[in-house]
Protein backbone atom coordinates (compact mmCIF):
# COMPACT_ATOMS: atom_id res chain seq x y z
CA UNK A 1 0.00 0.00 0.00
CA UNK A 2 1.68 3.32 -1.04
CA UNK A 3 2.17 6.08 1.53
CA UNK A 4 1.25 3.73 4.34
CA UNK A 5 1.94 5.14 7.80
CA UNK A 6 3.90 2.69 9.97
CA UNK A 7 3.11 3.08 13.68
CA UNK A 8 4.73 1.37 16.69
CA UNK A 9 2.53 0.42 19.65
CA UNK A 10 3.61 -1.12 22.99
CA UNK A 11 3.08 -4.88 22.93
CA UNK A 12 3.02 -5.35 26.71
CA UNK A 13 3.38 -3.55 30.01
CA UNK A 14 1.43 -0.71 31.55
CA UNK A 15 1.26 1.29 28.30
CA UNK A 16 -0.01 -1.47 26.01
CA UNK A 17 -3.71 -1.66 26.87
CA UNK A 18 -4.40 2.10 27.22
CA UNK A 19 -2.46 2.82 24.01
CA UNK A 20 -4.56 0.36 22.02
CA UNK A 21 -7.75 1.61 23.69
CA UNK A 22 -6.91 5.19 22.71
CA UNK A 23 -6.19 4.22 19.11
CA UNK A 24 -9.49 2.33 18.98
CA UNK A 25 -11.31 5.43 20.26
CA UNK A 26 -9.53 7.37 17.52
CA UNK A 27 -11.04 5.10 14.86
CA UNK A 28 -8.11 2.78 14.14
CA UNK A 29 -8.15 -1.01 14.04
CA UNK A 30 -6.29 -2.77 16.84
CA UNK A 31 -5.36 -6.38 17.42
CA UNK A 32 -7.69 -8.82 19.14
CA UNK A 33 -4.99 -11.41 19.79
CA UNK A 34 -1.93 -10.44 21.85
CA UNK A 35 0.18 -12.78 19.71
CA UNK A 36 -0.29 -10.59 16.64
CA UNK A 37 2.86 -8.61 15.92
CA UNK A 38 1.65 -6.65 12.88
CA UNK A 39 -1.80 -5.35 12.00
CA UNK A 40 -2.79 -3.65 8.75
CA UNK A 41 -5.56 -1.05 8.82
CA UNK A 42 -6.38 -0.49 5.13
CA UNK A 43 -9.23 1.95 5.79
CA UNK A 44 -6.83 4.37 7.47
CA UNK A 45 -3.83 3.54 5.24
CA UNK A 46 -1.60 2.53 8.13
CA UNK A 47 0.14 -0.46 9.65
CA UNK A 48 0.68 -1.13 13.36
CA UNK A 49 3.74 -2.90 14.78
CA UNK A 50 3.51 -4.19 18.35
CA UNK A 51 6.95 -3.85 19.94
CA UNK A 52 8.68 -3.69 23.31
CA UNK A 53 8.06 -0.16 24.66
CA UNK A 54 11.80 0.38 25.20
CA UNK A 55 12.56 -0.37 21.54
CA UNK A 56 9.96 1.90 19.98
CA UNK A 57 11.99 5.12 20.07
CA UNK A 58 14.93 3.33 18.41
CA UNK A 59 12.81 2.11 15.48
CA UNK A 60 11.21 5.53 15.05
CA UNK A 61 14.53 7.34 15.39
CA UNK A 62 16.09 5.17 12.70
CA UNK A 63 13.20 5.93 10.36
CA UNK A 64 12.15 2.28 10.13
CA UNK A 65 8.77 3.29 11.54
CA UNK A 66 7.12 6.68 11.09
CA UNK A 67 5.43 7.16 14.48
CA UNK A 68 5.13 5.47 17.83
CA UNK A 69 3.62 5.53 21.29
CA UNK A 70 6.00 5.05 24.20
CA UNK A 71 6.90 6.58 27.56
CA UNK A 72 8.68 9.91 27.75
CA UNK A 73 11.21 8.25 30.07
CA UNK A 74 11.95 5.52 27.52
CA UNK A 75 12.20 8.05 24.70
CA UNK A 76 14.83 10.09 26.55
CA UNK A 77 16.64 7.02 27.84
CA UNK A 78 17.02 5.62 24.32
CA UNK A 79 18.95 8.72 23.17
CA UNK A 80 17.44 8.00 19.74
CA UNK A 81 16.91 10.87 17.25
CA UNK A 82 13.18 10.97 17.91
CA UNK A 83 10.98 13.72 19.33
CA UNK A 84 7.84 14.02 21.41
CA UNK A 85 4.89 15.36 19.45
CA UNK A 86 1.95 14.96 21.82
CA UNK A 87 1.53 13.91 25.48
CA UNK A 88 -1.25 11.33 25.73
CA UNK A 89 -2.39 11.62 29.33
CA UNK A 90 -1.88 8.04 30.53
CA UNK A 91 0.95 5.93 31.92
CA UNK A 92 2.04 8.64 34.35
CA UNK A 93 5.10 8.00 36.53
CA UNK A 94 7.96 9.85 38.19
CA UNK A 95 11.66 9.06 37.84
CA UNK A 96 13.41 9.72 41.15
CA UNK A 97 16.47 9.08 43.27
CA UNK A 98 16.17 6.85 46.34
CA UNK A 99 18.48 5.76 49.15
CA UNK A 100 18.19 3.91 52.48
CA UNK A 101 15.87 5.54 55.01
CA UNK A 102 17.61 8.23 57.01
CA UNK A 103 20.63 8.50 54.71
CA UNK A 104 20.11 12.26 54.31
CA UNK A 105 21.51 12.28 50.78
CA UNK A 106 20.99 15.09 48.29
CA UNK A 107 21.77 15.16 44.59
CA UNK A 108 25.04 17.03 45.17
CA UNK A 109 26.14 14.20 47.50
CA UNK A 110 26.03 11.68 44.65
CA UNK A 111 29.41 12.77 43.22
CA UNK A 112 31.77 9.80 43.39
CA UNK A 113 29.00 7.40 44.40
CA UNK A 114 27.43 4.46 42.57
CA UNK A 115 23.85 4.83 41.29
CA UNK A 116 21.95 1.81 40.00
CA UNK A 117 19.25 2.29 37.38
CA UNK A 118 17.47 0.72 34.42
CA UNK A 119 17.51 4.11 32.65
CA UNK A 120 21.23 4.72 32.22
CA UNK A 121 20.94 7.10 29.26
CA UNK A 122 18.38 9.29 30.98
CA UNK A 123 20.32 9.33 34.25
CA UNK A 124 23.69 10.11 32.65
CA UNK A 125 22.16 13.05 30.81
CA UNK A 126 20.59 14.38 34.00
CA UNK A 127 23.84 14.10 35.98
CA UNK A 128 25.91 15.64 33.19
CA UNK A 129 23.61 18.67 33.01
CA UNK A 130 24.23 19.25 36.73
CA UNK A 131 27.95 18.51 36.73
CA UNK A 132 27.60 15.52 39.06
CA UNK A 133 30.34 12.94 38.41
CA UNK A 134 28.83 9.68 39.63
CA UNK A 135 29.22 6.09 38.47
CA UNK A 136 26.06 4.75 36.79
CA UNK A 137 25.41 1.04 37.30
CA UNK A 138 23.03 -0.22 34.60
CA UNK A 139 20.67 -3.02 35.65
CA UNK A 140 17.78 -4.66 33.86
CA UNK A 141 15.00 -4.11 36.42
CA UNK A 142 14.60 -4.70 40.16
CA UNK A 143 17.10 -1.96 41.01
CA UNK A 144 15.67 -1.53 44.53
CA UNK A 145 17.76 -4.53 45.69
CA UNK A 146 21.03 -3.08 44.39
CA UNK A 147 21.88 -1.19 47.58
CA UNK A 148 21.20 -4.14 49.89
CA UNK A 149 23.37 -6.36 47.68
CA UNK A 150 26.23 -3.86 47.79
CA UNK A 151 26.14 -2.93 44.10
CA UNK A 152 25.14 0.71 44.56
CA UNK A 153 24.94 3.56 47.10
CA UNK A 154 21.69 4.95 45.65
CA UNK A 155 19.24 4.16 42.89
CA UNK A 156 17.26 6.07 40.27
CA UNK A 157 14.00 4.41 39.34
CA UNK A 158 10.45 4.92 38.16
CA UNK A 159 8.11 5.54 41.09
CA UNK A 160 4.34 5.20 40.92
CA UNK A 161 3.01 4.65 44.45
CA UNK A 162 6.35 4.26 46.26
CA UNK A 163 5.26 0.98 47.89
CA UNK A 164 8.11 -1.04 46.37
CA UNK A 165 10.68 1.43 47.67
CA UNK A 166 9.20 1.51 51.16
CA UNK A 167 9.16 -2.29 51.31
CA UNK A 168 12.85 -2.26 50.44
CA UNK A 169 13.63 0.26 53.21
CA UNK A 170 14.27 3.10 50.78
CA UNK A 171 13.09 6.71 50.56
CA UNK A 172 13.17 9.20 47.71
CA UNK A 173 15.31 12.33 47.87
CA UNK A 174 15.88 15.40 45.73
CA UNK A 175 13.55 16.81 43.12
CA UNK A 176 12.01 14.43 40.57
CA UNK A 177 14.37 13.68 37.69
CA UNK A 178 11.50 13.43 35.22
CA UNK A 179 7.71 13.43 35.13
CA UNK A 180 6.79 10.85 32.52
CA UNK A 181 3.68 9.73 30.62
CA UNK A 182 2.86 8.10 27.31
CA UNK A 183 3.71 10.26 24.30
CA UNK A 184 3.31 10.20 20.53
CA UNK A 185 6.72 10.41 18.85
CA UNK A 186 8.27 10.76 15.41
CA UNK A 187 11.80 11.04 14.01
CA UNK A 188 13.60 14.34 14.58
CA UNK A 189 13.11 16.69 11.66
CA UNK A 190 11.08 14.14 9.70
CA UNK A 191 8.77 15.79 7.15
CA UNK A 192 5.14 15.13 7.99
CA UNK A 193 4.17 11.91 6.29
CA UNK A 194 0.72 11.26 4.86
CA UNK A 195 -1.51 10.15 7.69
CA UNK A 196 0.61 11.48 10.55
CA UNK A 197 -1.32 14.74 10.86
CA UNK A 198 -4.56 12.78 10.91
CA UNK A 199 -3.19 10.49 13.63
CA UNK A 200 -2.18 13.45 15.81
CA UNK A 201 -5.52 15.23 15.28
CA UNK A 202 -7.49 12.12 16.14
CA UNK A 203 -5.52 11.53 19.33
CA UNK A 204 -5.97 15.18 20.34
CA UNK A 205 -9.68 14.71 19.70
CA UNK A 206 -9.76 11.72 22.03
CA UNK A 207 -7.97 13.69 24.75
CA UNK A 208 -10.43 16.56 24.40
CA UNK A 209 -13.42 14.19 24.43
CA UNK A 210 -12.09 12.65 27.65
CA UNK A 211 -11.50 16.00 29.34
CA UNK A 212 -14.64 17.87 28.27
CA UNK A 213 -18.40 17.35 28.25
CA UNK A 214 -21.23 19.18 26.51
CA UNK A 215 -23.58 21.21 28.69
CA UNK A 216 -27.04 22.34 27.57
CA UNK A 217 -29.37 24.62 29.55
CA UNK A 218 -32.09 27.25 29.31
CA UNK A 219 -31.61 30.73 30.74
CA UNK A 220 -33.49 34.05 30.78
CA UNK A 221 -31.99 36.62 28.44
CA UNK A 222 -31.46 38.96 31.39
CA UNK A 223 -28.84 36.54 32.80
CA UNK A 224 -27.21 35.47 29.55
CA UNK A 225 -23.97 37.39 30.19
CA UNK A 226 -23.59 35.74 33.62
CA UNK A 227 -24.29 32.33 32.09
CA UNK A 228 -21.79 32.80 29.26
CA UNK A 229 -19.15 33.78 31.82
CA UNK A 230 -19.66 30.36 33.41
CA UNK A 231 -19.72 28.47 30.09
CA UNK A 232 -17.55 30.36 27.57
CA UNK A 233 -17.02 27.23 25.46
CA UNK A 234 -14.16 26.98 22.97
CA UNK A 235 -15.05 29.65 20.41
CA UNK A 236 -18.09 30.86 22.34
CA UNK A 237 -21.31 29.05 23.27
CA UNK A 238 -24.19 28.36 20.90
CA UNK A 239 -27.21 30.47 21.89
CA UNK A 240 -30.62 29.77 20.33
CA UNK A 241 -33.98 31.48 20.99
CA UNK A 242 -36.71 29.44 22.66
CA UNK A 243 -40.44 29.55 21.93
CA UNK A 244 -40.85 30.90 25.46
CA UNK A 245 -40.38 34.67 25.20
CA UNK A 246 -37.31 36.07 26.92
CA UNK A 247 -35.54 32.71 27.18
CA UNK A 248 -32.70 31.11 25.21
CA UNK A 249 -31.07 27.68 25.00
CA UNK A 250 -27.30 27.54 25.45
CA UNK A 251 -24.84 24.81 24.49
CA UNK A 252 -21.10 24.78 25.28
CA UNK A 253 -18.16 22.53 26.06
CA UNK A 254 -17.00 22.64 29.68
CA UNK A 255 -14.23 20.79 31.59
CA UNK A 256 -15.49 17.42 32.82
CA UNK A 257 -13.92 17.87 36.26
CA UNK A 258 -15.82 21.15 36.82
CA UNK A 259 -19.15 20.12 35.29
CA UNK A 260 -21.08 19.51 38.52
CA UNK A 261 -20.03 22.86 40.03
CA UNK A 262 -20.94 24.67 36.80
CA UNK A 263 -24.39 23.07 36.89
CA UNK A 264 -24.85 24.31 40.48
CA UNK A 265 -23.72 27.82 39.55
CA UNK A 266 -26.06 27.94 36.56
CA UNK A 267 -28.98 26.86 38.73
CA UNK A 268 -28.19 29.64 41.20
CA UNK A 269 -28.49 32.31 38.45
CA UNK A 270 -31.74 30.88 37.09
CA UNK A 271 -30.58 28.28 34.62
CA UNK A 272 -33.02 25.42 34.09
CA UNK A 273 -33.24 22.18 32.08
CA UNK A 274 -29.49 21.73 32.63
CA UNK A 275 -27.97 18.49 31.41
CA UNK A 276 -24.58 17.03 30.55
CA UNK A 277 -23.70 14.72 27.65
CA UNK A 278 -20.45 12.95 26.85
CA UNK A 279 -18.40 13.86 23.79
CA UNK A 280 -17.43 10.79 21.76
CA UNK A 281 -15.00 12.50 19.39
CA UNK A 282 -14.14 16.01 18.25
CA UNK A 283 -11.82 18.21 16.19
CA UNK A 284 -10.91 21.65 17.46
Amino acid sequence: MPDQLRIAVPNKGALAEPASAMLTEAGYRQRKDSRELVLVDPDNRCEFFFLRPRDIAVYVGEGTLHAGITGRDMLLDSEAPAEEVLPLGFGGSTFRFAAPNGSGLDVADLAGRRIATSYAGLLRGYLAERGVDARVIELDGAVETAIRLGVADAIADVVSTGTTLRNAGLETFGAPILESEAVLIRRNGDPERPGFGQLARRLRGVLTARDYVMIDYDIHTGRIDDAVALTPGMEGPTVSPLHREGWVAVRAMVPRRAAQQIMDDLWDIGGRAIFITDIYACRL
